[in-house]
């Protein structure tokens, strides 16, 4: 088991700042890839950024690209989305998510089996 808890979420004005954190809880599983993916109104839940532990490489959506940073705290094992240059469209339900599976599929969501409970994010214009 993985439990997953995010944090940070809030309501920022267009062109703010917010950073969301992961605290992650290992038991019997050791992840191999964790991400943050998010669920806009009406929408279906699409990938952000995704973290290989063992390598450190990221892979980033691109309409987020240079305007949202995924990160982690090797002492801590706490994952980060740094979140800056905020749009309303940004607005959603942000959700940590990690695997302990070896899939090349990792920007789909259906590739991860622990989810965190979600934390929202409102971007007012």
């Amino acid at each position: 088991q993985v439990h997953l808890v995010e944090s940070g979420g809030g309501l920022v004005q267009a062109g703010g700042s917010l950073r969301l954190s992961c605290a992650a809880s290992a038991r019997s599983s050791t992840p191999y890839t964790m991400g943050w993916f998010r669920q806009g109104p009406g929408k279906e839940r699409e990938f952000v950024a995704i973290l290989q532990l063992r390598t450190g490489l990221t892979y980033t959506a691109e309409p987020v690209k240079g305007r949202l940073t995924i990160a982690r705290d090797d002492t801590d094992g706490t994952l980060y989305l740094q979140m800056n240059s905020l749009k309303p469209e940004d607005t959603a339900v942000y959700y940590c998510a990690a695997t302990a599976k070896n899939s090349p599929s990792l920007a789909s969501a259906n590739t991860y089996e622990y989810w965190g409970q979600g934390t929202q994010v409102t971007v007012s214009s």
